[in-house]
């Protein structure tokens, strides 16, 4: 008998019932990258017959998304700040609660300025290209360790038509050289053994992008540290970190002579990032 879209879907949403709050949702996204169409063109047309490899290639989606597999991964996308972004295991997953860290840049920066940026750890250029998008005279230097994350940032500009990105490859301030205006980064903040890490998505995350010592705090120990050498007078520090560590952050800006400290909630109401300004 035909296997029709409308047939796999609903086979594949009762499989998923059980381990996802949106089950059809994610077996048409899995379907959509299998066929090649949109959502819309799925609903569209539900009798459609599935040939057999798409069907194989189906089923080999359903089952690493049954094995809890991030649906970003699968589909090799996740939309960040209405921008779709690729993503791949090389990467984080673009999540919600760091747009909150886009839009304090943004605060920051003047609509009409030419500053340079720097997003030191860009992964798949998240933050970095919504900055750009948003601020069209700005340079934005997007900085990572990982190569291939590297790779995948720049296969997002390209995509996106975003030519105000200069990519370096380095771990930190190293692909840095010279000061500019803003440097903003969502570093690594979990702490070594945290039993979070063995939960959800972040199992199939690069761990280097999540865990940062014993208690989470080294990457921004060393960002805020190393800051003042190169920011501007009058630049600004923005930073992602743990709901819980907000305080620890505020403290380490003040011994490195930041002004003007505060820290900004997310979506869920806790403090997610902490900026400072370098003194004039």
């Amino acid at each position: 008998m035909p296997v029709t879209i409308e047939s796999l879907l609903d086979s594949a949403t009762a499989r998923l019932g059980a381990t996802t709050d949106s089950p059809r949702l994610d077996a048409e996204l899995l379907l959509e990258q299998v066929l090649g169409k949109s959502r819309g063109q799925l609903r569209a047309y539900p009798e459609r017959v599935v040939d057999e490899t798409a069907e194989r290639s189906f089923e080999d989606l359903l089952l690493a998304r049954l094995q809890g597999v991030p649906l970003a991964y699968l589909a090799g996308q996740r939309e960040f700040w209405s921008l779709p972004l690729k993503v791949t295991r090389d990467t984080l997953i673009p999540r919600p609660d760091t747009e909150c860290l886009v839009e304090a840049a943004l605060d920051c920066i003047p609509p009409e300025a030419g500053w340079t940026v720097a997003d030191l750890g860009t992964g798949s250029g998240a933050i970095a290209l919504a900055i750009a998008s948003e601020r069209l005279l700005c340079k934005v230097i997007a900085t990572d360790a990982s190569s291939a994350a590297l790779n995948v940032a720049r296969e997002n500009a390209a995509h996106l038509g975003l030519g105000n990105v200069e990519f370096r490859c380095g771990d930190w301030y190293v692909a840095h050289d010279g000061r500019c205006h803003l440097v903003v980064s969502n570093p690594p903040y979990v702490r070594e053994g945290d039993p979070h890490l063995n939960e959800g998505d972040v199992r199939f995350e690069p761990r280097r992008a999540l865990v940062s010592g014993s208690d989470g705090l080294d990457a921004i120990r060393h960002l805020v540290a190393l800051a003042p050498k190169h920011l501007l007078p009058g630049g600004w520090l923005l930073l992602e970190h743990g709901y819980d560590q907000a305080e620890t952050v505020r403290a380490l800006f003040a011994a490195a002579g930041f002004q003007h400290i505060r820290s900004r909630r997310d979506l869920a109401g806790q403090e997610r990032v902490t900026l400072g300004q370098q003194p004039t």
